[in-house]
C-alpha cells in the first residue's frame, strides 16, 4: 500500500509540473530536501531530477553519492581524500528514501528553453560517467549543492542575475553552519566542528558562495532571472517534512560540562587535604593529556591533511600540543617542570584576558578549560603540601 501511495504521489508531481510548448520533451528541475537526523544530512541536500518524456525515464543526478562501505572510509574521510560522485536513481525510489526518514523535498523547474535543457541534460550524463563522476568533497566550495549551482550556471543560455540572499548584517560562515547546528540541537557537533575548523571559516560568504547550502542555493534561483525572466518556476512541496523536537536546554551541554570542570577545579583547589590532592593529581593529568591530544590532532590536520579550512586554527592557543608530553611529568617536583608550569599559567593568563581579540570564533565551552589549564598549571607551580 505505501508503494502505491507513493507512485501515486510521484505521478501527481509529474502532472502538476507545468507544460512547455515545445518538443523538447525533457522537464529539468531543482530539488531541495530537508535536514535530517544526521551530522551529514543537518544542512540539508540538493539534486536535479531530470524527466525525459519520449524515454519515459525520470532520474535523479545526487552529487551527494559517497561509498560507506569503503574499507578506508574514516582514514581518507579525516585526510580529505574520500570521493565523492554523482549517483543517478530513480525519481520514485529517491522520494521513498527521503519520506521514510521524514525529510521534505521541494521542487523548483528550471524555465529553460529546449536548446538549454537538452545541453544540461548531456552534460549531467556526461558528468554521471565512470571516469567524470568522482571528485574530492570539501564542505563549502565543493559539495552537492554547490555542484549543482555550478553546472546550472554554466549552461544558461545568458549570465543570470541573482538577487541578494543573505540577511543583514551578512554573517560569516561560521554562523550559517551555527543556525542548522543549533536547529538541530547538535551542540556538540557543533563543539567538535568550532574545534575542527580554523579562521578560514570566519569571513562573510559571497552571494553565490553563500549557496554551499541548500537553502540558499533554492533561494538564489527563486531569485535568478535573465533579462527579467524568471530562471525557475513557482516552489512545489513533493514530501512535507516531519517536525522534530529539538531540547534547546540540554543539561549536559558542552558549556555546561566545562564550567563544571572549572567549578570542579577552583573548588578542589581550595581545599588543602590529601583526598582532593588525589582527585586534582588525576584531574591535572587529565587535563594536560586531553589538551595536549587536541592540540597535536589539531596540527595534524592542519598540516597533515588535505583540508583546507582546519588551517589557521587559532584552538591551538588553548590546546597546545606541548601539553601532552608534559603530562607524563606534571606531577614531578623538578625545576623545569615547574618552569614549564609558570609559563603555561602566564601564557593561558593572558590568554583568556584577550580571549575575545583571537581572530576566529570561538565555542563558549573553550574559555573555562583555558581558564582552568591556567589556574591550576599556576597551582601546581606553588603547591603547598597536604595537611
Amino acid at each position: 500500500m505505501k508503494r502505491i501511495l507513493l507512485f501515486l504521489l510521484c505521478c501527481l508531481a509529474l502532472l502538476r509540473l507545468p507544460a512547455q510548448n515545445d518538443s523538447c520533451g525533457l522537464r529539468i528541475s531543482l530539488l531541495t530536501c530537508g535536514p535530517g537526523d544526521d551530522l551529514y544530512s543537518l544542512w540539508g541536500h540538493s539534486a536535479l531530477r531530470v524527466t525525459d518524456m519520449p524515454s519515459h525515464t525520470d532520474l535523479v543526478y545526487n552529487y551527494g553519492t559517497f561509498d560507506f562501505t569503503d574499507p578506508d572510509f574514516y582514514i581518507k574521510f579525516v585526510k580529505g581524500k574520500l570521493l565523492y560522485f554523482v549517483g543517478t536513481e530513480a525519481f520514485s525510489d529517491f522520494v521513498e528514501e527521503y519520506q521514510a526518514d521524514g525529510r521534505s523535498i521541494i521542487e523548483q523547474q528550471l524555465l529553460l528553453n529546449c536548446e538549454e535543457r537538452r545541453d544540461l541534460a548531456q552534460a549531467l550524463r556526461v558528468n554521471a560517467q565512470e571516469e567524470n563522476k568522482y571528485y574530492f568533497y570539501q564542505f563549502l566550495f565543493d559539495n552537492c549543492s554547490t555542484r549543482v549551482r555550478d553546472i546550472l550556471l554554466k549552461n544558461l543560455r545568458d549570465s543570470a542575475h541573482i538577487k541578494n540572499i543573505l540577511p543583514s548584517p551578512v554573517p560569516t560562515f561560521r554562523s550559517l553552519i551555527h543556525v542548522y547546528l543549533d536547529q538541530g540541537g547538535q551542540y556538540w557537533s557543533k563543539l567538535g566542528i568550532d574545534l575542527a575548523l580554523g579562521s578560514l571559516i570566519d569571513r562573510e560568504p559571497t552571494n553565490q558562495e553563500a549557496m554551499f547550502l541548500p537553502d540558499y542555493l533554492m533561494k538564489g534561483f527563486d531569485s535568478a532571472s535573465i533579462h527579467d525572466t524568471a530562471v525557475v518556476g513557482a516552489k512545489r512541496q513533493i514530501l512535507p517534512g516531519i517536525s522534530r523536537p529539538v531540547d534547546n536546554n540540554p543539561l549536559f551541554s558542552p558549556v555546561h560540562t566545562t564550567v563544571f570542570l572549572l567549578v570542579l577545579g577552583v573548588a578542589l583547589s581550595l581545599l588543602n587535604s590529601s583526598w582532593s590532592r588525589r582527585i586534582l593529581n588525576v584531574l591535572d593529568v587529565t587535563l594536560f593529556v586531553v589538551t595536549g591530544a587536541i592540540g597535536c590532532f589539531l596540527l595534524f590536520m592542519w598540516v597533515g591533511t588535505a583540508h583546507d579550512l582546519t588551517a589557521d586554527n587559532y584552538n591551538l592557543l588553548w590546546a597546545l600540543p606541548l601539553n601532552l608530553p608534559a603530562a607524563f611529568f606534571v606531577l614531578k617536583n623538578s625545576s623545569w617542570v615547574r618552569k614549564y608550569l609558570m609559563g603555561t599559567a602566564v601564557f593561558y593568563l593572558l590568554l583568556v584576558l584577550f580571549w575575545s581579540l583571537i581572530p576566529q570564533g570561538m565555542n563558549p565551552a573553550f574559555l573555562p578549560i583555558a581558564m582552568l589549564m591556567g589556574m591550576r598549571s599556576f597551582a601546581r607551580t606553588f603547591k603547598r603540601p597536604a595537611r
